[in-house]
């Protein structure tokens, strides 16, 4: 896992991951639960805990807006295929998500 702060250099929050669409937010969660995996990988965990069809056109336009926000990294296995990996920023975040989710429960 990477360290690093978000794209303007503050700790990540709740408000980071409120701040992505719901589909980036699985994709973080995806790939927080994962070792570095590829994005065929992530793609097909989510189809199989959604039950939807991921297009290529979906899924790897929104890993590169976690990349871009400092969220998630990216690295290459080989020339076709990159790993992604969770960033410290990016598992706090989710942490800090999960914290506020927690509160607003009875």
């Amino acid at each position: 896992m990477q360290q690093t702060t978000d794209r303007d250099g503050e700790e990540p929050t709740a408000e980071t991951v409120h701040g992505l669409t719901g589909f980036q937010r699985d994709l973080l969660y995806a790939i927080a639960g994962l070792d570095q995996p590829s994005g065929q990988t992530i793609k097909e965990v989510l189809e199989d805990r959604t039950g939807n069809e991921i297009t290529h056109g979906r899924l790897y336009p929104n890993l590169d807006t976690l990349v871009d926000r400092n969220l998630v990294a990216k690295g290459q296995i080989d020339r076709r295929t990159n790993y992604y990996d969770a960033t410290e920023a990016g598992v706090e975040a989710l942490r800090s998500y999960h914290e506020w989710g927690t509160e607003q429960l009875p």
